[in-house]
């Protein structure tokens, strides 16, 4: 069972969870795209993790469950709390994500939310005083990724 979360101190955050396409990190992850503005029955995801918005309530919560491929039986909520944002993450990996979570998956997932967390803070007017920075294991993975995507076939 997963049950991940990551929770950041931010003042205003209820004006931010709507705003979860424009503050994700494309400039240093795969794009998060949706088929439609964020509402209940909103398709997408980025790179190969697939969801549908399940339930939506402005300005205060936005749940997505994971699409039958990303290996993935479960949820991800992105939400205003008192003083700040939370993204939860509640799942079961299958098949070959219960090897690939805890090895790669859950590192790569933090480094991606805490990216998320301190674009929401500085679209808040509230930089992070420590902006998150990625562990030695997130930079090895992704530049073995980026040697792989170059790799020939």
């Amino acid at each position: 069972m997963i049950h991940n979360v990551h929770t950041r101190r931010i003042p205003d955050g209820a004006n931010l969870v709507d705003r979860v396409v424009e503050l994700w990190p494309a400039d240093r992850w795969p794009p998060l795209v949706l088929d439609r503005p964020l509402g209940v029955g909103a398709d997408g995801g980025h790179g190969f993790v697939r969801y549908r918005c399940t339930a939506h309530e402005p300005g205060r919560r936005a749940e997505f469950a994971f699409g039958p491929t990303t290996g993935v039986a479960g949820t991800h909520v992105l939400e205003a709390v008192p003083g700040g944002l939370r993204h939860t993450l509640t799942g079961r990996p299958r098949g070959l994500m219960r090897l690939w979570w805890p090895l790669a998956v859950r590192w790569l997932h933090d480094a991606l939310i805490e990216d998320l967390l301190d674009n929401a803070a500085r679209a808040a007017g509230h930089p992070p005083v420590h902006p998150a920075r990625w562990s030695t294991w997130v930079r090895l993975l992704r530049a073995a990724a980026r040697r792989g995507a170059r790799r020939p076939a």
